[in-house]
């Protein structure tokens, strides 16, 4: 769990403090400082053994410790890294190539973000900017799908997304826009009125302006909504 928080602050500062409050909690032990010195010090050990740094990995500051990379590969710099290039390829409307660093993106992420962890703040924080970034690279490979005409492939995942995630409104908006260019435009229009009816219930409001606005498009069959219109 030690080297999970440093990994998860990694080239920055993690406190000593911070390492405590994430380890023990609000009630750590008496000779926490010297538990915590100690987990230090097997930690580089367990890293020099490994072959990362000569127990140089992990550097001791005035207030905490760093763990420096040291051209390690690290899954989370490579899933930002793809993101970001498949934004840029998105923008650019070359949209297969956004699809691949999508997907490449994705393939890095193995299941839940420190699954079966004791979370503390550090480590919970972390978790939850990890699974909303998940979610907005798959928000954004579906659009480059959708945007290469394979709309039909996207609607069974975005089913699946929706009953995951019934408050995401960009997936109904995802998953009407699939339907309509499936020729489905009944089914299209009744997740609107299924968005409408879970947010209405869940938070008391209506669905975005977005959402809204795809809906009165679909009834009206603007062709803006046609694939050629589109790209």
């Amino acid at each position: 769990m030690t080297l999970a928080i440093l990994l998860v602050r990694a080239e920055r500062v993690t406190t000593k403090d911070q390492l405590v409050t994430e380890l023990w909690g609000e009630q750590p032990p008496q000779r926490a400082s010297a538990a915590l010195h100690v987990y230090i010090s097997q930690l580089r050990k367990f890293l020099a053994a490994a072959g990362q740094g000569d127990g140089k990995a992990i550097v001791t500051r005035s207030t905490g410790y760093v763990l420096r990379l040291q051209g390690a590969e690290y899954d989370v710099a490579d899933f930002q890294r793809a993101v970001s290039h498949g934004r840029l390829y998105l923008q650019a409307n070359r949209y297969q190539e956004a699809l691949n660093q999508f997907e490449e993106a994705l393939r890095l992420v193995r299941g839940p973000v420190l699954d079966h962890l004791p979370e503390g703040p550090v480590l919970a924080a972390f978790a939850a900017w990890a699974e909303e970034e998940r979610l907005d690279c798959l928000e954004l490979s579906i659009e480059a799908r959708t945007a290469l005409g394979r709309h039909r492939e996207v609607i069974g995942l975005l089913n699946s997304l929706i009953t995951q995630y019934p408050l995401r409104e960009s997936f109904y908006r995802q998953l009407m826009l699939a339907l309509y260019r499936s020729e489905r435009q009944a089914d299209a229009l009744q997740v609107y009125r299924t968005a409408q009816q879970v947010l209405q219930t869940e938070l008391g409001v209506q669905p975005c302006p977005a959402l809204r606005h795809l809906h009165h498009a679909i009834l009206t069959s603007d062709a803006l909504l046609d694939l050629r219109a589109a790209s």
